[in-house]
């Protein structure tokens, strides 16, 4: 309206992209850096079958798929990094800067 054309009249037109991202990404999906330390804890549909997430860290990439055979909420049950298996409380991946695409499969169960 006149004579606030252009203007972002209340934080939900700036600020929801920003809050999106961060209940989608991070507590949905569960993607959190912690410095050097990509966790990932999802919290999703009973009904997805699981979600795939590509993530570049400088020079390195990350090919992420998280798959829910069981059908659960939560629960990470297994983790593999470059087909080495990995403790499964949580899921964390050490992130490096080596240039190279790393291969990261997390189990729900």
């Amino acid at each position: 309206m006149p004579p606030h054309v252009g203007r972002g009249g209340w934080t939900w037109y700036t600020g929801s992209a920003g809050w999106m991202y961060r209940a989608g990404l991070e507590w949905i999906l569960g993607f959190q850096l912690r410095d050097k330390v990509l966790v990932i804890d999802p919290c999703i549909p009973k009904s997805w079958k699981g979600f795939e997430l590509t993530f570049k860290q400088n020079s390195t990439t990350y090919e992420i798929k998280v798959e829910n055979p069981n059908n659960v909420n939560r629960g990470v049950k297994t983790v593999q990094l470059d087909n080495q298996q990995l403790a499964a409380s949580k899921a964390r991946i050490p992130l490096k800067d080596d240039g190279t695409t790393h291969q990261v499969r997390i189990v729900l169960g």
